[in-house]
């Protein structure tokens, strides 16, 4: 009896275990093609990023023309415009569903960490940055750089510079948008109209006038200020807002399987666009070696507040390695690096946090939309490091109440600065504006923009995943404290209604009279998740 079942004696168990030993190499391969399917997605992305750098490289001898460019872009065009198209239903629609699944108390409590943690790691981003701009010192010595002697002629214009109060009024502007229509494909803008006055004197004044006209480009700030409210408002409701919560919560999850088509498209996508760009630049070696210190400040900048600091903060809440945390975001980082642009990666950092960190999905929902709109750590960097750099451009002398303009304006600025390519760029106007500088300057930070908006972008969706991260922690270590701050909608079966497993997570059916009894009315219920 011994002999056969081996629970007596530990040594006689141990010749069972050898006939295993002929299929180590078997398993190992098994684990390693395993892990290759698991992570493929991950190493085709990391892959069409490498593939892109070198063909970019490969073909920057042939000199090809601007409309082979163009062709040689498309594949690249093509990804950028699948991410957009799926913003806009993505952002409402989780907003509304992660407003609606909150209860009143949670919602106020994340919100306000969230907030806290947003303009805290701002203000510090930009701190650094002043300070490494003061260290490095990019503009000293660099007073001969002109736009024609680096082959900028054709390069595009600076943006027109806003006094700082309308650039503060066109933010609330833009928050309370007068059509949401509208809203979904423009956003307000302040231009100026110059009016000549003939006094009688024959003196003769000049007056800017600001007028409010729509430009192109998604008001994203405006929609995740109306999904939250709408969000909070059907759950006010009670029994009458939960099937419209149903069918945001439905529109959400298929909204997320569009994603997930989409993702395996990236790599291709990535490696278009990095190649194309860098055959686009003329006279790359250029470019760097004269505003060497600038990009080096800026990535510098980049590297510390996203490799340390962030990290940090992450470890100070979680007491957990933040580097793991972010190992399961290389897709996302890949797609920020690619597509410079915050709004563009948010549909997989929702699938890829919530997939591979286990970040509970109503938080992840609710706190990524804002934070890409809100949260711009990264064009913090890049915008007071410009700022610095454009002043000892001028031999200007910032003293402590032009640094601390800089602060706060780039701070402020940076929630309403567009997730979109080079929209960091239209902030440093306002922020040369407020301190007197002249905005001239700006066609030399347009000519590097490219280089340097990849880590700034990669800084920005970082700071929103860790902070996703962070409040997922206080929240489940509240929930064990036996709080009840995350609560979901139940609402009871109706007839033909789908299984609790084909339904979205945030809403979960009840039928307490039994699979063939009908309750007369709908009941609104909350309970832990």
């Amino acid at each position: 009896m011994e002999e056969t079942n081996g629970y007596l004696d530990g040594a006689q168990a141990q010749p069972a275990a050898r006939p295993r030993t002929p299929e180590t190499g078997t398993s190992k391969a098994q684990r390693c093609a395993s892990f290759f399917r698991r992570n493929a997605l991950v190493l085709l992305t990391v892959s069409g990023v490498l593939a892109g750098a070198g063909m970019g490289a490969a073909l920057r001898g042939l000199q090809l023309t601007r409309t082979q460019i163009t062709y040689l872009a498309f594949p690249g065009e093509m990804l950028l415009r699948m991410l957009r198209m799926i913003i806009l239903p993505l952002v409402v629609c989780s907003l509304v569903s992660g407003a609606a699944s909150l209860d009143a108390s949670s919602l106020g409590r994340l919100g306000g960490i969230a907030v806290a943690y947003f303009g805290l790691t701002t203000l510090s981003a930009s701190a650094l940055a002043v300070a490494l701009a003061f260290i490095i010192k990019p503009g000293v010595g660099a007073q001969t750089l002109h736009s024609s002697s680096l082959g900028l002629e054709n390069s595009e214009p600076p943006p027109v510079s806003k006094e700082t109060v309308d650039s503060f009024l066109d933010l609330l502007r833009n928050l309370f948008p007068s059509n949401l229509v509208v809203a979904a494909f423009s956003t307000s803008a302040t231009s100026y109209t110059v009016v000549v006055h003939n006094s009688s004197l024959g003196n003769v004044t000049k007056e800017k006038i600001p007028v409010v006209t729509d430009v192109k480009g998604m008001n994203i700030l405006g929609l995740v200020l109306f999904a939250l409210m709408l969000g909070v408002a059907l759950k006010k409701l009670g029994p009458e807002g939960d099937e419209l919560i149903r069918f945001f919560n439905s529109f959400n999850e298929a909204t997320m399987v569009l994603v997930s088509w989409i993702m395996w498209y990236v790599p291709i996508g990535i490696m278009f666009l990095i190649g194309s760009k860098i055959v686009e630049m003329q006279d790359l070696i250029v470019l760097v070696t004269s505003l060497g210190k600038y990009i080096f400040a800026s990535i510098l900048g980049h590297v510390i507040h996203g490799g340390i600091v962030l990290p940090l903060v992450y470890f100070a809440f979680t007491r957990k390695n933040p580097f793991t945390f972010l190992l399961g975001l290389l897709t996302p980082f890949a797609t920020a690096f690619a597509t410079c642009s915050s709004s563009a990666t948010l549909p997989s950092m929702m699938k890829c946090i919530e997939e591979n960190n286990g970040v509970d999905k109503r938080i992840s929902r609710f706190i990524l939309p804002i934070g890409a709109t809100v949260n711009m750590d990264g064009a913090a960097i890049f915008q007071c490091v410009a700022a610095v750099f454009i002043a000892q451009l001028n031999n200007v002398d910032l003293n402590a109440g032009q640094i601390f303009t800089i602060l706060v304006t780039a701070t402020a600025s940076s929630v309403g600065a567009a997730g979109v390519p080079a929209g960091g760029v239209l902030t440093i106007a306002i922020i040369l504006e407020a301190i007197g500088l002249p905005t001239n300057d700006l066609s030399l930070i347009l000519a590097v923009d490219w280089i340097v908006d990849r880590t700034t972008t990669v800084v920005n969706v970082e700071g929103d995943a860790l902070g996703a991260g962070i409040l997922n922690h206080l929240n489940q270590r509240t929930v064990k404290k036996g709080e009840q701050e995350l609560q979901e909608v139940k609402v009871e079966a109706i007839p033909n209604s789908k299984s609790e497993e084909e339904t979205s997570p945030l809403v979960t059916h009840q039928n307490r009279a039994g699979p063939v009894a009908v309750a007369p009315e709908l009941e609104s219920k909350e309970s832990v998740l």
